[in-house]
């Protein structure tokens, strides 16, 4: 079997509009139409490179190469030009899709020859690039299984409202922008694509097609609620919002919760590698988390939810003993939609385990708490610290805007910590701020302000861009 298999089944489904972007749409049965026209053009290619934006080609791109039995290949069209060109030369005899090429998949010639959906699950159907927080980008190899078990076991199939619409912000080279196009047209909800994303466009566009559904990483979310401020959100279609991709601080969510009352959150986590979500922190439990007197109830607003049906969740420690609820270590991943697989690299999985390098602990109830990546946890004086939790401290300041805690080199403790901030603010006044939330061994020995902060496209910190400009600082 074949993602593929998933337009075929909703190209009978009916004729009405699956994919809308800048005032155009195709149905499921258009799009599999120039699916089949592109499998023609690929055919004789080892890979299709897509670098644009969310498109109307990008459906038809994709599943061409399924039907062609190619890898899809969607690379980071905000890449600098050289770093576009080492990307492309890893995939010698690929069609590589520009965006001055993308309309050109819309308008084939006559009818397509048909072509039967190749049975091949176990073949490469997408290559994707991680981001590179903490090393260089490495090639996710996710297979047809992979993407089918995701789909097929958190959706049903044409199970949505006929008028629901899912906004679909995210670029295309992340892993749920790829895994939105899938699971909605599975479900049967119309996929509206923004093709660059801004605050007030986006909530424009969410009022404008009736948006009941949508996905936003943490940055998205944080812009939206500033670009609303103390105003409702105004958007009564909207009835399902999941953020993901990184860590949400606390003080936004909770914002979002009072300028969306009306919209169900959702939490996902996941990674490239396990092929979207593993853990999802549903709307009841938001809303309970926040309603709730109770400690432990309302920690769970922090969490990323429990594991999603046929997935396994394990908490180890450094020599891989399976720690027991409430410790932190690294957190494992198992189930039939990981891949864990990377291009020219040894298999990461055992026995069907995959080290996320994440650091977490499940919770008496089995709620999943990520601390962060595992090359993020500060050593002081001996102590393991977790910038997260220093980091929702400070963004509870009235002056900080973006917070991230490093450590940086230090003689004495080993490491000490730096709080660089996005605002305004008195940098010793902030120091007495965190120190009387926090244990002194928590409290950031430096504050540094900067007009922004660095991060990937989806908005994951760059940590280590950080740290390399104030230790070169320290050295200057």
């Amino acid at each position: 079997m074949n993602i593929a298999v998933i337009l075929e089944m909703a190209a009978s489904a009916g004729d009405r509009p699956a994919v809308t972007e800048g005032g155009r749409s195709l149905s499921a049965a258009g799009l599999q139409r120039l699916a089949h026209h592109a499998a023609d053009r690929f055919r004789d290619r080892s890979a299709v490179l897509y670098l644009g934006t969310n498109h109307l080609a990008y459906p038809v791109a994709l599943f061409g190469a399924a039907l062609a039995g190619v890898p899809f290949v969607p690379l980071n069209y905000r890449l600098a030009p050289e770093q576009s060109a080492e990307l492309t030369a890893r995939h010698p005899g690929a069609e590589l899709l520009r965006p001055d090429d993308l309309d050109s998949l819309l308008l084939p010639p006559g009818d397509p020859a048909p072509r039967p959906t190749p049975d091949d699950r176990d073949a490469t159907a997408v290559v994707l690039y991680t981001s590179g927080t903490t090393a260089a980008p490495k090639a996710a190899l996710l297979r047809h299984r992979h993407l089918l078990s995701y789909v097929f076991n958190t959706q049903d199939f044409g199970s949505a409202d006929p008028h629901d619409a899912t906004l679909v912000a995210l670029p295309p080279y992340h892993v749920a922008g790829l895994m939105n196009l899938l699971t909605n047209l599975y479900a049967g909800r119309r996929i509206v694509y923004q093709a660059s994303f801004d605050p007030a466009g986006w909530l424009a566009t969410v009022r404008r097609e009736r948006v009941t559904h949508a996905m936003l990483v943490p940055t998205m979310l944080a812009r939206i609620t500033a670009e609303l401020g103390d105003a409702p959100a105004e958007a009564p279609s909207l009835r399902s919002l999941a953020y993901g991709g990184a860590r949400a601080p606390r003080p936004v969510v909770e914002r979002a919760l009072r300028q969306f009352p009306d919209t169900g959150f959702v939490n996902a986590y996941g990674l490239t590698e396990t092929a979207s979500s593993v853990c999802v922190l549903g709307p009841d439990d938001h809303w309970r988390a926040v309603a709730s007197d109770e400690p432990a109830v309302r920690e769970r607003l922090s969490s990323v939810g429990r594991p999603l049906p046929g997935i396994e969740v394990e908490i180890r420690d450094a020599d891989g003993k399976t720690l027991d609820a409430g410790a932190t270590g690294l957190v494992f991943v198992r189930g039939e939609q990981i891949s864990g697989e990377y291009a020219g690299a040894e298999d990461t999985v055992t026995d069907g385990w995959f080290a996320t390098r994440d650091r977490g602990r499940l919770d008496a109830d089995g709620y999943l708490h990520i601390e962060g990546r595992a090359d993020d946890t500060i050593i002081r004086g001996g102590e393991n610290i977790a910038p997260a939790e220093i980091e929702d401290v400070l963004l509870e300041h009235p002056g900080v805007r973006e917070a991230a805690v490093l450590g940086v080199p230090d003689p004495e403790w080993g490491q000490r910590l730096v709080a660089v901030l996005v605002g305004a603010g008195d940098p010793e006044e902030i120091r007495a701020y965190a120190k009387a939330r926090l244990r002194s061994a928590k409290t950031p020995d430096t504050v540094v302000f900067r007009p922004e902060l660095p991060r990937t496209a989806t908005g994951k910190l760059l940590r280590r861009t950080l740290v390399a400009e104030l230790e070169e600082a320290a050295d200057a």
